[in-house]
């Protein structure tokens, strides 16, 4: 009995060596967008109170789309109504409802009234390193004509990355891609920004964002080689024990 309660430790040793049923802590609030003040999709920056979408401050001509409205109905603006071309409008560029996150996600202009969208994160520890993913796409604003381009450049504090940029046809729709990325705390409480980039300027391009999330890097990602090693010695000494177990009952 001792044998066995001893081999079945070390097989819950390796389970737990590789991660097993640990869940990555979550550090953004609403990085789906979903929780808004706003009735229904529209701007949340620039000439309108910057805290429309809980969590998220900006004070750029940035908009949140709600699923299925950003080329049907649109959202309302500083600037009046704003949509993206989709197939509601007249063009047969895939764009689809929502993003692959569902439901509501970001559309940032980035030549025109240019501010990111940040959240400030607040219990980091020093010194250790978050995986940050998020999906994005690019667009371009209804009613207008040319062949646009649009990326994003993102930064945790000090650190800085960016996505790849992404070149869209005249009247078209990038695709939605899932980007990650990985950062380092430097402090207990530092910003989280997405400021789109793109072009040209008269053309609106439109940079897409929704279901962010950053993350603890442990209790995630690639169990080590030692891991897996000590994972397989515990299953192969369970299955031994369990042939023994059957042939002694035989």
């Amino acid at each position: 009995m001792k044998r066995h309660a001893g081999l079945a430790a070390l097989a819950a040793l390796a389970f737990s060596a590789l991660g097993g049923g640990a869940l990555a802590a979550e550090h953004v609030t609403n990085g789906g967008f979903e929780a808004t003040l706003l009735p229904a999709s529209g701007e949340f920056g620039g000439d309108f109170p910057s805290q429309q979408v809980t969590g998220w401050t900006t004070n750029g001509y940035n908009f949140v789309f709600r699923s299925g409205e950003a080329d049907s109905g649109g959202g309302n603006g500083s600037f009046g109504n704003l949509q993206l071309w989709g197939p509601d409008n007249g063009s047969a560029n895939g764009l689809p409802d929502s993003s692959p996150a569902g439901g509501n996600f970001i559309a940032s202009d980035p030549v025109f009234i240019h501010d990111s969208i940040r959240q400030d994160i607040n219990d980091l520890t020093i010194g250790k390193t978050y995986n940050l993913s998020f999906y994005w796409a690019g667009a371009q604003q209804f009613g207008f004509s040319g062949d646009t381009f649009e990326g994003w450049q993102v930064s945790l504090g000090g650190e800085t990355h960016s996505t790849s940029t992404v070149n869209v046809p005249d009247h078209g729709f990038s695709g939605w891609q899932l980007a990650t990325m990985s950062f380092t705390a430097t402090a207990a409480s530092e910003t989280l920004a997405f400021l789109s980039t793109g072009g040209p300027t008269g053309l609106p391009p439109f940079a897409l964002l929704d279901g962010v999330s950053l993350t603890d890097v442990t209790g995630g990602g690639v169990p080590e080689p030692a891991a897996w090693a000590l994972m397989i010695l515990g299953l192969g000494a369970s299955g031994a024990a369990l042939r023994r177990r059957r042939a002694a009952a035989a």
